[in-house]
């Protein structure tokens, strides 16, 4: 079974989404699948009920389709997915109508397919490389103004994340250790990798959880 949970009203999105993720219950494996550690036999052994604990489990992936291949991926095997035993959830932006359409071709209903757009008068983009930007210069006041500002303005977490996650690559890949060791940058890519999910494991408000990175990298 597919649940789909999409566009631009972070917000509400986030709340329906976590609301559901409540609804499920506690002795079911869930798994939380992000681009860092997105995995095709992984999925595959999951959506065939070959999962390592239980052939039914709870799969929740959070930005998947923004990247090309693992869309083309997921699309392609969305009919596989659908008849599984176990449940797909899928935590997205804004879906561009063919990416919408195959969902529905896939059939998945009506109920499952929870998009959340926001009226363009309220439409407001954020920069998130601000709080990039702020992280690599070490910059701790306009880190946590830019932060709060995103969160303001209703900019998901996985965003800010992933944008984060990414500068921090970047500055390994161009060996920028001007602010930070090589260590530390190798230890914050690797914590952001799992904060998300884990703080969701373990019950944690997300915001909180990533303040905490914040207050600690500083």
């Amino acid at each position: 079974m597919i649940y789909l949970f999409a566009g631009d009203d972070t917000k509400t999105k986030r709340l329906a989404y976590e609301r559901f993720l409540k609804s499920i219950k506690k002795e079911t494996d869930t798994f939380f699948i992000n681009r860092n550690n997105f995995n095709k036999l992984q999925v595959e052994s999951l959506y065939s009920g070959a999962g390592l604990f239980s052939p039914k489990s709870v799969v929740a992936f959070e930005g998947i389709l923004e990247y090309e291949d693992n869309r083309d991926f997921i699309l392609g095997k969305l009919e596989q997915i659908g008849n599984s035993t176990s449940t797909f959830i899928f935590l997205e932006g804004k879906l561009a109508k063919p990416i919408l359409d195959a969902f529905k071709k896939a059939e998945v209903k009506e109920n499952q397919l929870n998009i959340f757009e926001l009226p363009k008068e309220k439409k407001e983009k954020f920069d998130n490389f601000l709080v990039a930007n702020a992280f690599s210069a070490k910059d701790k006041l306009n880190m946590w103004m830019y932060f709060r500002q995103a969160m303001d303005r209703g900019v998901g977490m996985e965003e800010i994340i992933g944008v984060l996650f990414w500068k921090i690559k970047d500055m390994i890949l161009k060996r920028d250790f001007r602010k930070f060791s090589e260590t530390e940058l190798k230890n914050s890519s690797a914590r952001l990798s799992y904060l998300l999910p884990e703080a969701r494991t373990r019950g944690l408000d997300a915001e909180a959880s990533f303040e905490q990175f914040l207050l600690e990298v500083f």
